[in-house]
């Protein structure tokens, strides 16, 4: 492949990177059935011939696009399981990660996802990828501290589905419900479940 085929592709690779990161943000601001590949041609400042010059439909969009904003979260979780930290810093990581922030963008894009799951089969099997590797990664660090002492549990898998279970549930009434419960609660609470599901105290998670 000679120099220029290589600038082109790469250029391409980059504009498929950013209507991706643009369809991302369009789907949070009006919700993946609302979402028209108009929409996202225009976000971008791009032709809609170009929207389906990358992705044949609408449909094939709107997967892409969740598959897309998986990945970056995954990516973040690599980085903490993948790291040199201890056990316990590990869990405090991926505690904080998973906490929505801010605006909840993610966790808006994660709970609308699951909604589609229920009548899209292809976002159905990124979301059981998503939740999958968040309970494997938290049970494989559990583990890790189980066998170095860190940690008290008899069953790291189960202890990750109940901990991750708990996240989810108080995740949703957080970035849905404004003001039914603060961060504040749900960081406590979250800590509070994980220090009783791993031997731990409250305060060893801070």
């Amino acid at each position: 492949m000679g120099y220029g085929s290589r600038v082109t592709r790469r250029a391409a690779e980059i504009r498929l990177d950013a209507l991706l990161r643009t369809a991302c943000d369009v789907i949070v601001e009006r919700g993946l059935a609302n979402t028209r590949t108009a929409d996202v041609a225009q976000a971008a400042g791009v032709s809609q011939a170009l929207v389906f010059y990358h992705f044949a439909t609408k449909d094939r969009l709107l997967e892409q696009a969740f598959a897309y904003a998986v990945e970056q979260d995954l990516a973040r979780l690599d980085a903490v399981v993948r790291s040199s930290a201890a056990p316990l810093a590990k869990l405090k990581k991926i505690l904080r990660l998973y906490t929505p922030s801010g605006r909840s963008t993610s966790w808006s894009l994660w709970i609308d996802g699951w909604s589609e799951s229920l009548r899209t089969p292809e976002l159905e099997k990124v979301c059981r990828r998503l939740d999958l590797r968040w309970r494997q990664d938290l049970a494989a660090v559990i583990t890790a501290g189980v066998e170095d002492g860190t940690f008290e549990c008899a069953d790291p898998a189960g202890a990750a589905w109940r901990i991750n279970a708990v996240m989810d549930g108080l995740a949703v009434q957080l970035a849905v419900h404004h003001r039914v419960i603060t961060r504040r609660q749900f960081a406590d609470w979250i800590r509070l479940v994980t220090a009783r599901e791993l031997g731990l105290v409250p305060a060893d998670l801070d």
